[in-house]
């Protein structure tokens, strides 16, 4: 693979399931890669898979597992199977359970799901984490291929390091940076010909439109 300015616009490329998909996303300057280990989502992958795509795509590249309500255990265990470099907790997760994985030495972010306000009391107890933002939408953790209002992640920057999250696309990429300048953007339906497999034009499209927002 071609070696690639990692530098901001720094963008994860989640839902990943194939190899061809990861060195794609990787070859086109993706900071980070994400792998889904809740069994319900459409974009599940087995950690024995995940770790042979992390195998393929070598070191340089963050390799995060998306996990909901799993205990400590599970995730560290997975963890050390997929060899992942950061672990993103997207459900109702305590700081405590945080800090845990913390002191097992994972590197550890936190989802909130957004809607119309910024859910103020869920964030203050995970104040100075990396805050992942996606967006509300009833019955679903995340992948729903919605926006939510980016004034409210502009705010959350107050808080901690923000990601941003929730129906990001090539068309609105460049905006999202411009107007929101977040740690790192979180993408994965926008890029997709169906749930769990990238389109090889859309992911061109948005690592062109990120890189120019970020030259002008």
């Amino acid at each position: 693979m071609v070696a690639v300015d990692r530098g901001f616009p720094r963008i994860k490329i989640c839902g990943i399931t194939c190899r061809e998909d990861a060195e794609r996303a990787v070859s086109l300057g993706a900071w980070a890669l994400g792998f889904i280990f809740h069994a319900k989502s459409p974009r599940y992958i087995r950690p024995e898979a995940a770790a042979e795509i992390a195998a393929a795509i070598g070191g340089g590249v963050e390799r995060v597992g998306v996990f909901v309500d799993a205990e400590p255990a599970a995730v560290r265990a997975t963890a050390a199977t997929a060899g992942l470099t950061v672990v993103q907790l997207h459900g109702s997760e305590s700081r405590a359970m945080l800090d845990e994985l913390r002191r097992g030495g994972l590197e550890v972010w936190k989802a909130f799901r957004v809607g119309e306000v910024l859910p103020e009391e869920e964030l203050a107890p995970f104040r100075g984490c990396t805050l992942l933002l996606d967006a509300l939408v009833k019955g679903l953790a995340g992948g729903t291929g919605t926006t939510f209002p980016w004034d409210l992640a502009c705010e959350a920057k107050k808080l901690g390091r923000v990601i941003l999250a929730g129906g990001l696309n090539p068309g609105n990429i460049a905006d999202a940076i411009r107007r929101v300048r977040p740690y790192a953007l979180d993408v994965g339906s926008g890029v997709e010909l169906r749930p769990g497999k990238k389109d090889p034009a859309l992911l061109a499209r948005l690592f062109e439109a990120a890189g120019g927002a970020e030259r002008a």
